[in-house]
C-alpha cells in the first residue's frame, strides 16, 4: 500500500480555515484536500490558494467537497426549495431530512430533481477553479498527480442514497471524468484492539460508522465496476479529535488491515479552525460549537504536522 493519503477537509469553509490548511499545505503534509463550494467566502479563499500554489512542494489533489447540509444553495431557492430553510436560500434539509427522503418515495423523486440541479450547481463553481489551481501548477513547475474530478461531500453526505444516485447521474449527464469518488467505509475493529482507548471515543461517531458502512457497498460496486481503486477511510470513530497519540497507537494496526484487503487508506483530518467572528448565518451553530471553533482542531493540525507515516 506504501504511504497512505493524508487529507484534510474544508477548505474554504472559512478564512482562517482555509489558511491553517495553507500552513499544512506548505509544510508539504497533505496529500490531498476537499475545497467547500457554497460558502460566500468561496472567492477569496481559492485567491489565497492561487497565489500560494507557486511556493508549494506540491499541489494537493483537489476534490469538490459538496454541501448539503450548510452554505447557501447555489442552485437558488427556485430551482431546489427543499433543500433550504423556508426564509432564505441557506441549506436546510440537513443529513436527516435526506436520509428520509431515500425512502420516503413520495418525497425521493422530487428531492434527487432538486439535487441534481444543486450538484451540477456546486460542481460548475468548483471545479473550473480547481483546473485553474491545476494549471497554475503546471505553470509554474508545480507537481500534480490531478487529472479530472474528485468528489467527497460535509459530513458525507453523498453516501445517503438519494445523494449517491443525484451525485452519478449528474457526473455521468455531464461528462465529467471522475477519478475519485470517497467511500466512507472505516475499519471498526481496529479500533476495538485497544481497551486503554475505549473511552476516548464519542459514542455517537460509532453510529457514524455503522451507518456509513452500510451505504458503502454502493461506493465499492461503483469503484470496482469502474477500475478504481477501493479505499478504507480513517476518520470516523475518531472524528473531531484526530490526534497524534491515538493515530500513532493505531496506525500500523490499520495500514496492515488496508494492505491485507488491497485499499488504499485515506486518513481525514479537519485541521483548520474557525475563528469566532467568522461564524455566519452559513454555518450551523451546534457545529461551530462543537467542531469549528474548538481548539481540538489544532490538535489535528499538529498531527498532520507531526506524524511521521
Amino acid at each position: 500500500m506504501g504511504k497512505p493519503d493524508i487529507h484534510a477537509d474544508d477548505y474554504a469553509l472559512t478564512g482562517n480555515t482555509s489558511r491553517d490548511m495553507l500552513e499544512c499545505m506548505r509544510a508539504g503534509r497533505l496529500d490531498s484536500i476537499s475545497v467547500v463550494p457554497n460558502m460566500s467566502c468561496f472567492e477569496e479563499c481559492m485567491e489565497l490558494l492561487y497565489g500560494e500554489i507557486p511556493h508549494l512542494p506540491f499541489l494537493p489533489l483537489l476534490s469538490v467537497h459538496l454541501d448539503f447540509v450548510e452554505g447557501r444553495s447555489l442552485a437558488g431557492k427556485a430551482a431546489a426549495p427543499d433543500l433550504v430553510k423556508a426564509d432564505s436560500d441557506l441549506m436546510g434539509l440537513g443529513w436527516g431530512g435526506l436520509f428520509a427522503a431515500s425512502y420516503l418515495p413520495h418525497k425521493r423523486k422530487r428531492i434527487k430533481a432538486q439535487l441534481k440541479r444543486e450538484i451540477r450547481a456546486q460542481l460548475s463553481k468548483a471545479q473550473p477553479a480547481i483546473e485553474k489551481c491545476m494549471e497554475i501548477a503546471a505553470g509554474n513547475g508545480i507537481s500534480c498527480g490531478q487529472r479530472g474530478l474528485r468528489i467527497d461531500s460535509h459530513q458525507h453526505a453523498h453516501m445517503i442514497p438519494v445523494v449517491w444516485e443525484a451525485v452519478l447521474e449528474v457526473v455521468h449527464e455531464e461528462g465529467y471524468v471522475l477519478e475519485y469518488i470517497r467511500n466512507s467505509k472505516e475499519v471498526l475493529g481496529v479500533f476495538l484492539t485497544d481497551v486503554s482507548l475505549y473511552k476516548t471515543y464519542r459514542p455517537v461517531n460509532f453510529v457514524k460508522n455503522r451507518l456509513l458502512s452500510l451505504y458503502s457497498h454502493n461506493a465499492d460496486r461503483f469503484c470496482k465496476a469502474n477500475g478504481m481503486k477501493q479505499m478504507y477511510l480513517w476518520g470516523l470513530v475518531m472524528s473531531g479529535r484526530m490526534d497524534r497519540v491515538r493515530i500513532e497507537k493505531l496506525y500500523g494496526k490499520m495500514k496492515r488491515k488496508a494492505e491485507k484487503d488491497g485499499r488504499t487508506l485515506e486518513i481525514l483530518f479537519h485541521p483548520g479552525l474557525t475563528l469566532p467572528e467568522e461564524v455566519t448565518p452559513e454555518i450551523a451553530k451546534d457545529a461551530a460549537d462543537d467542531f469549528y471553533l474548538c481548539e481540538d482542531r489544532h490538535v489535528e493540525k499538529e498531527a498532520v504536522l507531526g506524524v511521521e507515516w
